[in-house]
């Protein structure tokens, strides 16, 4: 492959982490806390017990800062505030759909030199009995996938862990869900103990070009003794990045999805030009593979429907075809337009033909429903508002945001 082909393909970075001059304690492991307590002066000893409790009041409390934590010195507290915060990422503005969705648009350190925004958008979709939480990985995103906004995007940078385990952080105070919190009274609210059930890496960026910090946050999340989200409910999404998908199963054990979008190699070279790096054959056979996949633990093939494009009868069979011997389901997307795109939405009726032939096939084939289009928060179509927006709609909604607050 030329090197003018890669660069298309994946983009390159334009900035690195700097990180602030007070570092959050928010992302670190449990051996990076005790390194950090050693900072503070706590004798070894002493550091996997005041750990404990750091992560209880971090991550089960959401306690933002550390004069609350009452069951640590004064001393203690005194001397990590000085080194420390417990900074998650700044919410700038919130925007709630007619259909209970809420969009946040965080603001995350940055190159004090560079006049690149360091954004990113959040997405809380609610249910009766569940809310998902859509967690981004990158600013920007690494790919260009044709049919989707985040692709159109620079890829600034990737994300920290702290990064990305403080977006479900900020959405958990965004929606009063710590013990002894207060949900909010506008939009829709689960009627359960937890607003946040479910967690996708769905967001901007592709999750296996930024495998460690990605790993790192969700095994954060995912602790019963801290954010105590279930593997079960946390899906990690990629457009098929093979080598780190057995990493994935191996090292984070979440369930996996596939944004596959197309059954044949010169049409998904089109909407999701990673495959003339990694194409279908080789994308199934890795997925076959995933550890621990299972008829409990399938694996879920992201299909966006597009008219005209890949929504026939034949792409259907091919589709069953295709997936033959792996343990899978089908998730069927309509289309979200989003400014500028050449692509439409398939027709309902063609959508339910399709979800049929694949039905009858043995497949679990739900249609998604789209949610939040009305603020571009559906599938495909997050992009950093700052890239949308003019410096007075931006001012606007931020001081929304802190009246809010």
């Amino acid at each position: 492959m030329s090197l003018q082909s890669e660069t298309f393909i994946e983009k390159a970075p334009l900035e690195r982490y700097i990180a602030p001059e007070m570092p959050s304690l928010i992302g670190m492991s449990r051996a990076e806390l005790a390194d950090a307590l050693g900072q503070a002066g706590v004798p070894e000893a002493q550091r996997k017990m005041r750990v404990q409790q750091l992560w209880h009041w971090i991550y089960f409390r959401g306690f933002t800062t550390f004069d609350d934590m009452t069951s640590v010195s004064k001393e203690l507290r005194a001397e990590l505030a000085k080194r420390f915060t417990l900074a998650r990422p700044e919410v700038v503005a919130e925007q709630i759909s007619i259909d209970g969705t809420r969009k946040w648009l965080l603001r995350l350190p940055g190159d004090p030199d560079s006049k690149l925004p360091h954004d990113v958008e959040c997405v809380y979709i609610p249910d009766t009995e569940r809310g998902t939480l859509c967690v981004s990985s990158q600013v920007g995103c690494t790919l260009t996938c044709s049919f989707c906004h985040t692709g159109t995007q620079r890829l600034v940078r990737n994300l920290t862990a702290g990064e990305i385990a403080g977006q479900i952080m900020v959405a958990r105070d965004r929606m009063g869900d710590w013990p002894g919190g207060t949900r909010p009274t506008d939009g829709v609210v689960p009627s359960g103990d937890r607003c946040v059930t479910n967690v996708v890496m769905m967001g901007m960026g592709e999750p296996l070009y930024n495998l460690d910090a990605v790993r790192d946050a969700l095994l954060i999340v995912s602790d019963g003794d801290g954010l105590g989200i279930s593997k079960r409910r946390i899906t990690l999404s990629t457009s098929g990045v093979i080598p780190n998908i057995e990493r994935a199963g191996n090292e984070i054990g979440c369930m996996l999805a596939v944004s596959l979008h197309a059954v044949r190699d010169e049409l998904r070279n089109e909407l999701v030009p990673l495959n003339r790096k990694y194409p279908i054959k080789e994308l199934m056979e890795a997925c076959r593979n995933y550890p621990g996949a299972s008829n409990a633990k399938r694996i879920t093939f992201e299909y966006v429907m597009l008219k005209g494009v890949n929504d026939s009868i034949e792409d259907a069979k091919a589709l069953v075809r295709l997936l033959k011997g792996i343990h899978a389901k089908i998730n069927l997307i309509p289309f979200n337009p989003w400014p500028g795109t050449k692509y439409e939405c398939s027709d309902w009726d063609q959508i339910e033909k399709f979800s049929q032939v694949v039905f009858d096939a043995g497949y679990a084939s739900p249609v998604r429903t789209p949610r939040g289009r009305d603020i571009l928060a559906a599938c495909g179509q997050l992009k950093s508002a700052t890239e949308k927006l003019s410096a007075r709609e931006r001012m606007a909604l931020r001081a929304m945001a802190m009246t809010d607050e």
